[in-house]
C-alpha cells in the first residue's frame, strides 16, 4: 500500500457520520462569526475547483484499490474484515487518510459527509460536477450529506437548485438553526433571522432533500432561555424537518462568547436548568413529524429520542424522571454521565456504582467546595 497518498479532510463531522467517507468541498466557515464557535477562527473561506476535488476523489478510489489488493494478498478475496482493518491500524506507516477509507469500507462503502461548515457555499455546478464524478467512481454509495447555512440556502438557492444537487447525489443537510429567537440570533452574531432560518428549511423540504436541524440548548442562558425554547419550537414547526438534534452550548475560552460570560453580560444556565428548556420546548413542538435525537456527549439525557408526535409523551417522561430525581441523585447521575459511566437514568440502578460514585463526589466535595461542578465543567470540554 502506497502510505503517501493523501486527501484533504475538515476539522469536524456529525456524530451520526463517524464511519462516512469524509471530503472537503470547501474549507473552513465563509461566515465565521458565531460567537459560541471557536473551530474556524482566524482561517480564511476558501472555495475548492473541481479540478482538485476530482484529484481527491481518485486518490481515495487508488487507496481503495490498494487495500482491496492488500486484502488479496492477505487472503481475504478481496473482503474488508475486521483483521485487515486492524492490521492497517497497527501499521505505523498508514496515515490518517488510509485509515479513514478503510473503516469506510469495512462499513460498506454507503455513506459520504461532504465537509467543511457550508459546503453549498461554493460553485453550484462544481459541486454538482464533483458529486456525479465521485457517483461514478464508487456507485455503491447511497447517501451523501453536507453541512449548510440557511442564509446561504435561503438566498443563494432555489427549490431547483436544491433538487439538482438532489439529483446529483447530494440526500440530507444538516443546518444549524440553534435557536428560532431572533434577539438571540443578532446576539450570538448567526448571521440570519428566524424567516431566513424558516424559508430555507421549507426549500430543503420542498427539494427532497433530508433536513437535520441543529438546536443549541443553553443558548439562552438563564436570560432568554424560555423565549430562546419558544420561538425555537415556532421555527420548527414550521419547517417540519426530518431529524431535530440537540446540542447543548459549552463555553470555552477560545470562543468569543467566553467574553460576554467572563463580563456577566451572559449568565450560564446550569444543566437543570438547561432539561427545564428542553421541555419546554418539545412541549411546544406540535403539528410535526419529526425525528428528535439527543445524540451528542455533550448533551445530559441521551434518552430524548423518538419520533414525533407519537413518542412526544414518551420523551418528556424522561425528562420529568430526572427533574424529579432528589438533588443529590441529580448530581450523581450528571457526574456519571459526565464521566462516561452512565448513559441512561435507568444506570442508577447500578447500586455499586451509585454509591462509588457517590463516594467519589461526597469526598471531593470534602478535599475541596465546587470541585465536583468544576470536574463536569472539564470533562464537558473533552467533547467538542
Amino acid at each position: 500500500m502506497n502510505s503517501s497518498l493523501k486527501y484533504e479532510m475538515g476539522p469536524i463531522r456529525p456524530p451520526n457520520e463517524a464511519t462516512s467517507l469524509l471530503l472537503r468541498f470547501t474549507r473552513n466557515c465563509p461566515w465565521n462569526g458565531c460567537l459560541f464557535c471557536h473551530i474556524y477562527k482566524g482561517k480564511r473561506f476558501e472555495k475548492r475547483s473541481l479540478e482538485e476535488l476530482k484529484r481527491d476523489i481518485d486518490t481515495v478510489k487508488e487507496i481503495h484499490d490498494s487495500i482491496i489488493e492488500l486484502s488479496w494478498r492477505r487472503g481475504f478475496a478481496g473482503k474488508v474484515t475486521a483483521d485487515l482493518v486492524a492490521e492497517i491500524f497497527s501499521n505505523p506507516s498508514s496515515n490518517e487518510c488510509t485509515r479513514q477509507v478503510a473503516i469506510w469500507m469495512f462499513y460498506g462503502k454507503r455513506h459520504v459527509f461532504i465537509q467543511d461548515a457550508n459546503s453549498l457555499a461554493g460553485e453550484k455546478g462544481v459541486i454538482i460536477e464533483a458529486l456525479r464524478y465521485l457517483k461514478e467512481k464508487f456507485p455503491e454509495i447511497d447517501r451523501i450529506t453536507s453541512y449548510a447555512r440557511s442564509k446561504t440556502v435561503a438566498k443563494r438557492y432555489s427549490v431547483e437548485d436544491l433538487a439538482s444537487l438532489r439529483e446529483a447525489g447530494l440526500t440530507r443537510l444538516h443546518i444549524g438553526l440553534e435557536t428560532g429567537y431572533d434577539f438571540l440570533l443578532k446576539y450570538m452574531n448567526k448571521g440570519v433571522t428566524k424567516a431566513e432560518h424558516v424559508e430555507a428549511g421549507q426549500k430543503v423540504r420542498a427539494s427532497g432533500i433530508e433536513l437535520s436541524e441543529y438546536v443549541m440548548p443553553g443558548l439562552g442562558g438563564q436570560r432568554w432561555w424560555r423565549e430562546h425554547a419558544e420561538e425555537t419550537a415556532d421555527a420548527l414547526n414550521h419547517i417540519n424537518p426530518h431529524f431535530i438534534r440537540l446540542r447543548t452550548l459549552k463555553v470555552l475560552p477560545s470562543m468569543p462568547l467566553y467574553r460576554k460570560v467572563e463580563e456577566g453580560d451572559f449568565v450560564l444556565a446550569s444543566e437543570e436548568e438547561i432539561v427545564v428548556e428542553e421541555r419546554l420546548m418539545i412541549e411546544r413542538l406540535e403539528g410535526i413529524e419529526s425525528y428528535i435525537k439527543s445524540d451528542h456527549a455533550l448533551n445530559l439525557l441521551e434518552e430524548i429520542d423518538g419520533k414525533l408526535p407519537e413518542t412526544n409523551a414518551e420523551i418528556l417522561s424522561v425528562i420529568d424522571r430526572f427533574l424529579s430525581l432528589p438533588e443529590e441523585e441529580r448530581l450523581i447521575f450528571r457526574f456519571g454521565r459526565r464521566a462516561g459511566i452512565y448513559r441512561t437514568l435507568d444506570d442508577l440502578k447500578d447500586d455499586l456504582t451509585y454509591f462509588r460514585i457517590k463516594k467519589t463526589i461526597r469526598e471531593m466535595e470534602a478535599k475541596e467546595a465546587g470541585s465536583v461542578e468544576r470536574t463536569i465543567s472539564v470533562l464537558l470540554e473533552n467533547y467538542i
